[in-house]
């Protein structure tokens, strides 16, 4: 049976314990989550205290994985946890590692809509984007139309506004295009930013209008 050769504080990490089985490091491991299975250096491991410690090691692994995923940009939870299974992490693993991070509230997918919608908006995207964009990165569709209908009214953006402000840029870039290219141009433009409706058409007639009488 392996046995437990070292059990020591992690100096690099306050509150861990690096644990050594059979004289190769097994892991860092809170300490906390080591005290229920009374470790002691020469101590056989049973079957079952082994499983504990290598599911311990494998959601602590994932854990850390995760929060350099974060220190590089935000994530949306599905998001995160199909990049930490691309990375073969075992999937009950990653659940315990992401449900560890919400409960710290290092993983929150309203805050994550939130903020994508602020800064996406800013650069000219529309409500329909914007809510596509953040169901395909598996924030659920309500939060998603509710976290977008917070920012914009939060930043004081308004769509109507805003798309006269895109399609007005856009039209002078088209340049003298005949006046049905420019229009279905635009509208598909428009379209891909996520800025759709009876409005998007209104405004685009006004904007194609003033830019060929110029």
């Amino acid at each position: 049976m392996p046995v437990v050769t070292g059990l020591a504080p992690d100096p690099r990490h306050p509150g861990y314990c690096l644990v050594e089985v059979d004289r190769g490091r097994f892991a860092s491991l809170p300490a906390e989550t080591l005290a229920p299975l009374h470790l002691e250096i020469g101590r056989a491991l049973s079957d079952d205290v082994l499983q504990q410690l290598q599911a311990a090691a494998d959601e602590e692994a994932a854990a850390r994985a995760a929060l350099r995923a974060l220190t590089r940009r935000s994530y949306a939870r599905v998001d995160l946890r199909r990049r930490l299974m691309q990375k073969q992490h075992p999937a009950a693993a990653v659940e315990r590692a992401l449900e560890r991070l919400a409960a710290q509230g290092l993983l929150d997918d309203r805050q994550y809509a939130e903020h994508f919608a602020a800064t996406r908006a800013a650069r000219g995207r529309g409500p329909v984007r914007l809510v596509s964009d953040l169901i395909r990165q598996g924030v659920d569709r309500r939060l998603a139309q509710e976290a977008v209908e917070a920012t914009l009214s939060a930043e004081g953006i308004d769509p109507g506004t805003a798309v006269r402000g895109v399609a007005a840029r856009r039209a002078a870039q088209l340049g003298d295009l005949p006046l049905a290219v420019k229009r279905r141009r635009l509208l598909a433009y428009l379209a891909r930013r996520g800025y759709e409706g009876h409005m998007v058409r209104t405004v685009v007639e006004e904007v194609v209008t003033l830019y060929s009488t110029g």
